[in-house]
C-alpha cells in the first residue's frame, strides 16, 4: 500500500531463500501461507508477484559463492547469533534487484539491520535504487505483526508482549533515565518470565547499530531479540 504512492508498477517477491537460514530447522519450518500471501497482495493493489523457486535463483546451487564488505554492522546483534545471514539476505535482494530493475524497494523496519545491510549492499555496488523502510505494523496489543507468530502457543504469545513493552518503557522514559539505566530497566522485563529467553537489548545508533555511549547522540533506536518458547522474535522502536 505504501508503494502505490511511489511507483507506477508495483512488484512484490515471494521467496524463502535457503541461504539466510543457519539453523536448517528454521527454514523448514519456516511459514509458506502463499494463498494467503497472494490475496493480500492483490486486495492491496499488487501489480504482480515475482514467486521463483531455488534453482531459478540458485542455478548453480545453493552454495554459490558470495561474500561482500557489509561494515562492522553485519558482526553485531543478530550478526552474532545468525553468523552468515546477512551474506545471504543481500546475495538473493541483489538477485532480486537484478531481475527486477527497481527504482524503488520496501523493506520493513521489523527487520532494522536488515534494513541497514541492504543500503551497504547498494552503496558497495553502487546501484542507483531507493531504499523505502515500511514502519512495523502491530496487532492491537502492541506485538510486532509477524509470520512467525503462528508458532506462538496461547502462553507464549501472552508472554511475548514482553518485546514491545520493554522498548515501550525505554520509549516512554527517555528523558529519566541514562543509557545504561534504561537498558537495565528494560532487561528486568524478561526476569523470571517463564520461557522467554532474551538474547539482547540495547539502545544503539541507527547507522552502525553500536552500543549507545550518551543519549545525545543522533539516531537512536532500541533492539530487542528473544526467543519466547521455541519461536525466536526480534522487535525495535526508534528513539529519534
Amino acid at each position: 500500500k505504501l508503494a502505490q504512492g511511489r511507483a507506477d508498477v508495483i512488484i512484490c517477491s515471494i521467496f524463502v531463500n535457503p541461504t539466510q537460514f543457519t539453523d536448517p530447522k528454521d527454514l523448514e519450518k519456516y511459514p509458506r501461507p502463499i494463498e494467503h500471501d497472494l490475496a493480500m497482495l492483490s486486495d492491496a493493489g499488487c501489480n504482480g508477484v515475482f514467486m521463483p523457486d531455488v534453482n531459478e535463483m540458485y542455478p548453480s546451487g545453493a552454495d554459490e559463492d558470495w561474500h561482500i564488505d557489509l561494515g562492522k554492522a553485519e558482526f553485531l546483534l543478530e550478526g552474532q547469533f545468525r553468523k552468515g545471514h546477512y551474506q545471504g539476505v543481500t546475495q538473493i535482494v541483489k538477485k532480486l534487484f537484478d531481475a527486477v530493475e527497481p527504482d524503488v524497494a520496501m523493506f520493513g523496519q521489523k527487520d532494522f539491520q536488515q534494513v541497514l545491510m541492504i543500503k551497504n549492499m547498494l552503496a558497495h555496488f553502487n546501484l542507483p535504487i531507493t531504499i523505502v523502510t515500511c514502519p512495523i505494523i502491530r496487532e492491537d496489543d502492541g506485538l510486532a505483526m509477524s509470520s512467525r507468530n503462528i508458532h506462538l502457543s496461547k502462553t507464549d504469545r501472552k508472554n511475548a508482549l514482553v518485546l514491545s513493552k520493554s522498548l515501550q518503557f525505554v520509549l516512554d522514559n527517555f528523558d529519566n533515565y541514562t543509557v545504561e539505566e534504561l537498558e537495565t530497566k528494560a532487561k528486568s522485563f524478561y526476569k523470571n518470565l517463564d520461557g522467554v529467553e532474551l538474547d539482547y537489548f540495547t539502545i544503539a545508533n541507527g547507522n552502525t547499530l553500536e552500543n549507545a555511549k550518551h543519549k545525545e547522540a543522533p539516531n537512536l533506536v532500541a533492539l530487542v531479540a528473544a526467543k519466547v518458547g521455541s519461536t525466536r522474535l526480534i522487535d525495535n522502536m526508534i528513539i529519534k
